[in-house]
């Protein structure tokens, strides 16, 4: 038997304007530019002044009310599809409330390209290399090849049989491991020194076989590369110095030959165009002991509502008889207009959070900002600035984990400022920076033919009364990628 009952739900739903107010919050600034010319693309009700012709007829949209939470929706505009009110979009102030006035302190008028140095790539210039040497057409065939083959670092690691196999069916061309070989050895001629290697060991062997071969260090050298170059690695020189026959100073000569040499020489030529650009969200500047926050204005576009989309909607909204098709052309002038509106929106309280959270951080870390110690950095997690602000921990989350500061010793991003607690022998509690701080000091000054082991570096900071364990030691020191005491050991 079917039994029927009334059941109670209570359920949160994020509305579309909510959803883009989030998906605007975690863009980056470099990518804010882009993400609105995809909504002027797609929204004709939306318009920004700036790319406007002056034929062109400017409008003022100033129905913006301060909102700090998108969970106040209108159910009467949703739920009416016949009746609209026009003056919810025509408006005859001349104010614009939504722009704002942030400025990173540059002059946006004054747009100056950067010239961009024209240089051959690593493959190009290998390639015209290869041109200038007196080769057969097959040799020419498998020079081409092995270039095509090399890793971005220079490396060959492709298997010489590999590229036979390559060579006999995409061109018909028959040859054997030594014809490879062969050109594989002019190939390494070329430059950078190194270039083509299989492995490491050839690559620094390839090297040094291009210095001085009557320099006894480069001998020496060489001798260590191709028969002890593990222990070398390991730092090992007590056992370099018996294999080899050195005797301390000689070791450091050869040691300091063989540090000079390039590990990847195919990235010494290359084309710098990968290179991750960051443009700071926030800049703080000191004016004699008084911090101020700017906002990048790239932050704070103009964006209006289109005027002849207003007109359009008052002409359909007063029209005397309303046939399907016209209301049908109401509804979609009026979702533009409601779009636009949203986006603005969004756009301005993006503004306001990012501008309410950075400060909030601030404020938190005013002595590090006015100092630039990270002695001074105090334990700070994404609670502590949720509630100063009054919003929820993933909309700080959000913000500091793609928003960037440019401080005067630095551009930095917002989630660097976060750091867990660690509790001193007096009781107080001190940011794991602070700790951090201390071991990369010990560290630096420590005597490089005993660096100080974790251990050493644990009764250290006992010592100044961070009670650590030997293990936490060993964490941090990782993850300021500083290696073990024994690869930090020089001669």
């Amino acid at each position: 038997m079917l039994k029927q009952h009334l059941q109670q739900k209570l359920l949160q739903k994020l509305s579309p304007q909510q959803i883009q107010f989030i998906k605007l919050l975690q863009v980056p600034t470099v990518a804010l530019d882009t993400r609105i010319k995809e909504e002027l693309e797609e929204n004709p009700a939306l318009e920004d002044p700036s790319l406007m012709t002056a034929d062109e007829p400017i409008s003022e949209y100033d129905d913006l009310n301060e909102r700090d939470d998108f969970n106040q929706e209108s159910s009467e505009e949703s739920s009416s599809t016949d009746e609209f009110n026009v003056e919810d979009y025509l408006q005859d102030d001349n104010t614009n409330d939504y722009s704002t006035s942030y400025s990173n302190g540059d002059d946006d008028e004054e747009k100056k390209e950067t010239p961009i140095a024209i240089e051959s790539t690593f493959f190009e210039s290998l390639q015209e290399q290869l041109d200038l040497v007196p080769l057969s057409d097959t040799d020419f065939i498998i020079g081409k090849q092995i270039i095509g083959s090399l890793d971005d670092d220079g490396y060959l690691r492709r298997p010489i049989t590999s590229m036979i196999d390559d060579l006999a069916f995409s061109q018909n061309v028959m040859i054997e491991e030594e014809d490879v070989l062969e050109m594989l050895k002019v190939i390494q001629s070329f430059d950078p020194p190194g270039i083509a290697a299989r492995d490491l060991q050839e690559c620094l062997s390839l090297q040094l076989k291009r210095k001085d071969p009557n320099n006894p260090i480069i001998k020496k050298a060489i001798t260590i590369v191709e028969h002890h170059l593990d222990e070398f690695t390991r730092k090992h020189y007590d056992k370099l110095e018996k294999s080899v026959g050195l005797n301390s100073e000689e070791l450091k000569e050869v040691v300091a030959e063989i540090l000079r040499l390039n590990p990847k020489p195919g990235d010494s030529n290359q084309v710098t165009t990968k290179q991750l650009q960051i443009i700071p969200d926030f800049h703080i500047s000191n004016n004699d002991g008084i911090l101020i926050l700017t906002l990048n204005s790239k932050n704070a576009p103009e964006l209006r509502v289109s005027r002849s989309y207003m007109d359009m909607f008052d002409h359909y909204d007063k029209a005397a008889q309303k046939d399907k098709k016209l209301k049908e052309a109401v509804q979609f002038v009026k979702q533009k207009l409601d779009s636009a509106k949203w986006f603005i929106d969004a756009i301005k309280q993006r503004q306001q959070t990012l501008l309410k959270t950075m400060n909030a951080i601030m404020h938190y870390q005013y002595e590090y900002f006015l100092t630039a110690d990270e002695r001074k950095m105090r334990p700070m997690i994404l609670k502590d600035i949720a509630d100063k602000i009054g919003m929820d921990i993933s909309t700080v989350s959000r913000v500091a984990n793609s928003k960037y500061v440019q401080t005067e010793f630095g551009t930095f991003l917002l989630k660097s400022f976060f750091s867990e607690a660690i509790q001193t022998e007096n009781g107080e509690e001190v940011s794991n920076k602070e700790v951090k701080k201390i071991l990369e000091d010990c560290i630096g000054n420590e005597d490089k033919r005993r660096p100080l082991a974790d251990e050493k570096l644990t009764e250290i900071l006992k010592e100044r009364g961070y009670n650590i364990a030997r293990r936490t030691v060993a964490k941090y020191r990782e993850q300021m990628n500083i290696p073990v005491a024994r690869l930090r050991k020089e001669l």
